[in-house]
């Protein structure tokens, strides 16, 4: 059912009045240059503002990765020089990654290998193990790495033959859905099969990955990032595509479908329902696209208008829809469940907000008030080469010690960088191997961020050539 501007207004109102009911994030602020919400920062006993973070970053002899002061990091995973269990080297280009509780203390991490098209075009391809693969013409997959105890590694491959693995999400069953962000039909590019889906993984089970099929329930299109609602069961994707920019989608499952591991895979290709998000203004008028907003606390009502063709034979699926009808987004990246909903990313936009242009927001879906509210707002970086500025965010996680880690996918220099409670951010690391400064004008993003179960570990990947790190120090609340 549309929402009514009674509606909208009502609810408007709520999520506007107390942002702190979404708990662990909150009002978010701004990176440097952006426009600040309310002061909120943190003070000591004597009223004074305590700086956030944990101090400046400290240049590694190693070339490697800069942190601050008490922080320390290990390589688990780079491409072409550690080994699979298989004896093949690890595959390059890491993105999306999630940590996953195994027996016995071992930490389980399902990572992509964003490669795209056909698999001569790489040196390290996702190898294809048999019965793993889906297309032995293309390049990518994901990795599940094993962290034992006393820091034994372990990898092998989860999936194979699929292209373009970028972000992803984990599911509240304990599985890991990749998104490919590629929608090669076969024939194309050198693919001998459809490509643009999500797939799941099974870290827990490696019999559980054999003969892998597509989730086309979700749609064929350039998928980022999903998360699902582990109370109404919908899974919320983002879209990373432009001319036009790419949408929010939600997936309703049918009636009587019921989560678990191995059950998507179930699915026939039309179940469930999949839709693209719609926002209106707190006036009732259509909102284009997420990054005209330009104000900390922006809050928009959302409806979900069907997709016509989920599949998308002939015509993509943002294609399908005429203007006026539903609300894009560019750069639409990396989400995280928690808090109750669904935050997400749509990255740098100069041209959709000339008057106000920004470098990257964060968003908020909430789906019980069917609201979105813009919740990290970063301002144009001017000079990307030095320290003290943000742009083009990308995967994000929700810390267990507040606020949200952020991996930076911009000019210049590449950071993680945090963003607390109350809206101040900080630098957490630097890449200081191909980070586009002076001294190395090429760069890699960081991909792949996210805490170990217990919290203690932050795992982080540089993408070129492919670098998993660990990262351990001095975590505390409110940082």
């Amino acid at each position: 059912m549309p929402l009514s501007r009674r509606d909208f207004t009502a609810r408007t109102v709520i999520a506007g009045a107390g942002v702190a009911l979404t708990g662990m994030v909150g009002a978010l602020a701004t990176a440097p240059g952006a426009l600040a919400a309310d002061d909120t920062t943190e003070r000591d006993e004597h009223g004074r503002p305590c700086e956030p973070g944990y101090g400046p970053l400290v240049p590694d002899p190693a070339g490697l990765l800069a942190l601050p002061a008490g922080f320390t990091y290990r390589v688990i995973t780079h491409s072409g020089v550690t080994k699979l269990d298989s004896g093949e080297t690890t595959p390059s280009n890491h993105d999306g990654t999630a940590a996953f509780e195994g027996h016995r203390g071992v930490t389980l991490l399902v990572n992509n290998h964003e490669l795209k098209g056909k698999r001569e075009n790489w040196a390290h391809p996702v190898p294809l193990t048999e019965g793993l693969v889906y297309d032995p013409a293309a390049a990518g997959g994901c990795t599940v790495v094993e962290v034992r105890r006393g820091g034994e590694v372990a990898e092998w491959v989860g999936i194979a033959g699929t292209s373009t693995n970028c972000a992803g999400g984990a599911t509240p069953w304990g599985t890991w859905l990749t998104c490919e962000e590629n929608s090669d039909l076969a024939g194309k590019n050198g693919m001998t099969k459809d490509h643009g889906y999500v797939f799941e993984v099974d870290p827990h089970d490696r019999r559980a990955n054999r003969d892998p099929q597509p989730v086309k329930a979700f749609g064929r299109y350039d998928h980022e990032a999903v998360v699902i609602d582990p109370r109404q069961g919908h899974a919320y994707l983002t879209e990373d595509a432009s001319g036009p920019n790419g949408l929010l989608y939600r997936w309703t499952p049918p009636r009587g479908f019921h989560h678990g591991r191995g059950r998507l895979r179930t699915l026939a290709a039309d179940a469930g329902v999949l839709q693209a998000a719609k926002c209106i203004d707190s006036s009732g008028r259509f909102v284009d696209d997420f990054s005209r907003a330009t104000k900390i606390g922006t809050v928009y009502g959302v409806d979900w208008v069907d997709v016509p063709d989920r599949d998308a034979r002939t015509v993509p699926v943002r294609k399908q829809f005429a203007d006026g009808v539903v609300t894009r987004g560019r750069k639409l990246e990396g989400m995280w469940w928690a808090d109750g909903g669904a935050y997400f990313v749509s990255s740098y936009a100069r041209a959709e907000s000339p008057g106000a242009a920004h470098d990257g927001q964060v968003w908020f879906y909430d789906p019980k008030r069917r609201t979105v509210r813009l919740t990290v707002l970063i301002g144009i970086n001017a000079d990307p080469s030095a320290d003290g500025g943000y742009d083009g965010p990308d995967n994000i996680t929700v810390s267990p010690y507040g606020g949200l880690i952020i991996a930076e996918d911009g000019a210049g220099l590449q950071h993680l960088f945090g963003a607390t409670e109350s809206g101040r951010t900080y630098p957490l690391a630097r890449n200081e191997l191909n980070n586009g400064s002076a001294e190395a004008p090429e760069y890699s993003e960081f991909t792949g961020v996210c805490f170990s179960p217990d919290g203690r570990t932050l795992y982080a990947n540089i993408q070129d050539p492919g670098i998993m790190l660990a990262i351990t120090g001095p975590w505390r609340r409110g940082h």
